[in-house]
């Protein structure tokens, strides 16, 4: 049976490098799918010029400057926006999304870069996500878990940088925000999500957006 959302639901996953978000997002992607709703899964930086871009930057230290950067993500998360959220969203999709503007702001934030000045250039044209959930880890677990990744991030991936990048993660708040602790078991960590967006999904039936 597919279950069709009325209104697509834009679902993130956030948090520092080797938190565990792209495991769980494909959990996810995977547990949604078979309990037959449409699903798109997108990550940033995206497959655009811009984030290819960023990619190719990111294998070489300080590569960019802050401000480059931020206007390499801004490009980036522009087209992804239109071209792969706002579509998927209208077909009445689940999009689950590994790191979104909170990512920009914790990583440039803590580079120097106004906080506030990076959150309102990108709520100047995002769309707003439905469930954000912050996957929590010390900066030296986290390098520990990717010390084996082939293309080592040379730009982002350091220790001293992520320990002030969790930080910023650590403070953000809001109803639709939800902290967990990334050292916990990966299931428990998988049924922790689920359980939670099946419950924000519910309200969408009692809100009288239905399923059918």
């Amino acid at each position: 049976m597919k279950m069709i959302l009325k209104k697509g639901v834009l679902i993130v996953i956030e948090g520092i490098d080797g938190a565990g978000k792209s495991t769980q997002a494909e959990i996810l992607l995977d547990r949604l799918k078979a309990k037959g709703y449409e699903v798109a899964y997108f990550q940033e930086p995206s497959e655009s010029k811009w984030g290819r871009e960023i990619k190719k930057r990111a294998l070489f230290p300080d590569s960019l400057s802050p401000d480059e950067e931020l206007d390499l993500f801004l490009k980036d998360r522009r087209e992804n926006v239109e071209r792969n959220l706002k579509p998927a969203l209208k077909e009445g999709k689940i999009v689950i999304l590994d790191r979104y503007y909170y990512s920009t702001i914790a990583y440039q934030g803590a580079k120097g870069i106004d906080k506030e000045m990076i959150r309102k250039a990108n709520e100047e044209f995002v769309v707003k996500p439905d469930l954000v959930f912050v996957l929590d880890i010390d900066a030296k677990r986290g390098l520990e878990r990717i010390q084996d990744r082939k293309n080592k991030d040379k730009l982002f991936e350091r220790e001293d940088y992520l320990v002030k990048v969790r930080k910023i993660f650590r403070n953000f708040k809001g109803e639709n925000i939800v902290h967990i602790d990334a050292l916990k078991p990966r299931d428990e960590i998988s049924e922790e999500i689920e359980e939670s967006i099946l419950k924000y999904l519910h309200t969408f039936e009692t809100n009288g957006v239905r399923l059918s």
